[in-house]
């Protein structure tokens, strides 16, 4: 999908799944403040609609999932450090809430995933990667630096060591050496890449929400530090699923030899 007469994110929702496309092809879908915002409202949209049960973000085309910010606008935009604390804050909300999403997300990744767009990927709790895929952050190359968050995260996947040459050299990683640091959790042959990420996201979609959101709270908690630790929402998301009705259906269903049909409630 990449027609420029569409909005620059697409949110589309079918079957328990939320689809957010960031459809910037022309720039191999650099990130503007206008898709900061739209992707803002795509993710909200979805976080409220309770028969999405998980939301994939794509990069609209074949040439990229996301090439990272829009440098094009960095000159009216990003000049100096007061212009970048404008620019962080209008992109601040999106960013926030992909962090804080309640709902499980997974990275459809094809080609150039650059910068911010690999920001982006590992604010997902599931990468999924085409073989032609490409990854680096080249901020050396350009004097710019990172945000805590965002290094945190890539440290938590690939080890401080590598975190670090990955920055330091700018370079770019081919899809198999992403997979062998821990990048991305699965590397397939581009051609299989959307069938494999929907039939993970169907997967997951068909499994118990409050479950779900109870891991995806507890690992997370699990990845900060101690005295950040949020453990009254562990334990309160912990006690949800014992005291849900999908606790009960699950274990029907598994007396009946049947498919359990989990409601989120």
């Amino acid at each position: 999908m990449d027609d420029s007469s569409l909005p620059k994110v697409i949110a589309e929702a079918d079957d328990g799944i939320g689809w957010v496309t960031f459809n910037n092809p022309a720039r191999r879908n650099a990130m503007s403040l206008e898709m900061w915002q739209l992707t803002d409202a795509a993710l909200e949209r979805f976080e409220n609609d309770p028969d999405v049960r998980v939301v994939v973000l794509r990069g609209a085309g074949d040439k990229a999932f996301m090439s990272g910010a829009d440098i094009s606008q960095f000159e009216d935009q990003r000049k100096n450090a007061e212009q970048q604390e404008m620019y962080a804050k209008t992109s601040e909300s999106a960013k926030a809430r992909l962090a804080a999403f309640g709902k499980p997300l997974v990275a459809m990744i094809r080609g150039f995933c650059i910068g911010g767009g690999l920001g982006v990927a590992i604010s997902a709790d599931i990468r999924i990667a085409s073989d032609d895929s490409r990854f680096g952050i080249p901020a050396a190359k350009l004097g710019l630096a990172y945000g805590f968050d965002s290094l945190r995260k890539l440290t938590g996947l690939v080890g401080p060591a590598l975190a670090k040459e990955i920055l330091f050299t700018g370079r770019r990683l081919d899809a198999e050496e992403a997979l062998r640091i821990g990048l991305v959790n699965r590397v397939v042959p581009a051609e299989q890449l959307e069938a494999t990420v929907v039939e993970l996201a169907e997967e997951i979609a068909g499994n118990a929400p409050l479950t779900i959101r109870s891991t995806k709270i507890t690992v997370d908690n699990v990845m900060r530090d101690p005295e950040l630790r949020e453990m009254d929402k562990v334990e309160a998301s912990f006690r949800d699923c014992f005291d849900s009705d999908d606790y009960a259906e699950g274990r029907r269903a598994f007396m009946e030899k049947r498919k359990p049909n989990f409601t989120g409630a």
